[in-house]
């Protein structure tokens, strides 16, 4: 069975396809390396409900178009929400795009991220809210935040420590170092490297088995999230640890800050 949906051409959205019980979600916006709009947000959680709803669906994987796979929040709703960051408007913009990858992580099905080019902040967290990372060799994983002037957000080293000690969690969250999908899956953050002719396929193929029985799947899924669950500080904890600093970072760096670069974070 293939179920697709396709959203209006050229527009930022995520695009959506069902097929033998593996859904994918796909990020379109290459023009600015699928940097997470509001809009898109608010599709993202969509497309979580039906997941969690949808009970022939037993996998889920998440890609980006156009060679990456995220650059982060939209550099613009990041700047409107330096204006002033304690409003009701700027939080609600925020919790926006971390409702995003946060429903991700919550989803009740084992989840593939694809990262084909690289991902930074926000991007970056949606991937690690995934179950399983893929990367090319070459990709690029930068938590993105100290470059630009704010705090990490999203519950970050959370995520970084799910797979990181707490001295590459700090190198990277806390020092800005990047690091490639190779020495990521040396690190531990990701699976396995695969070209970005295959990666896709090798996704899916990954998928495959638990997208062919959804109802056990589930159950393996539901099972891994109470004996791996994080043992420190939890996650729906560390974002709100991060939000009130981020905030004040926001400020801090102010709307024209964000008028320099328009890439994403």
């Amino acid at each position: 069975m293939h179920v697709e949906e396709q959203p209006a051409a050229g527009a930022p959205s995520v695009e959506v396809a069902v097929t033998d019980g593996v859904a994918t979600l796909r990020l379109r916006n290459p023009r600015r390396k699928n940097a997470i709009t509001a809009d898109m947000a608010a599709d993202i959680v969509a497309f979580c409900e039906r997941v969690d709803t949808d009970e022939t669906i037993g996998a889920v994987v998440v890609a980006g178009e156009g060679g990456y796979f995220c650059s982060g929040a939209d550099t613009r709703d990041l700047g409107a929400a330096s204006d002033d960051p304690a409003t009701t408007d700027s939080m609600l913009r925020t919790t926006r795009v971390y409702s995003s990858f946060v429903r991700v992580g919550r989803l009740p099905v084992p989840t593939v991220a694809v990262m084909v080019g690289g991902a930074v902040g926000a991007g970056m967290n949606l991937a690690l809210a995934c179950d399983v990372v893929l990367a090319t060799p070459t990709a690029v994983l930068d938590s993105g935040f100290l470059a630009r002037g704010i705090h990490p957000g999203g519950g970050h080293f959370s995520l970084l420590g799910r797979g990181l000690s707490r001295s590459q969690a700090m190198a990277m969250g806390a020092l800005g170092a990047p690091v490639s999908g190779e020495q990521a899956v040396s690190l531990g953050l990701v699976w396995a490297t695969y070209d970005e002719h295959e990666i896709e396929q090798q996704a899916r193929s990954l998928a495959a088995r638990a997208g062919s029985d959804p109802e056990l799947s589930r159950r393996i899924k539901h099972s891994a999230d109470l004996e791996l669950g994080p043992n420190a500080t939890s996650w729906a904890a560390a974002v709100e640890l991060e939000r009130g600093v981020q905030m004040w970072s926001l400020r801090r760096k102010g709307e024209a800050g964000w008028t320099a670069s328009r890439s994403g974070g």
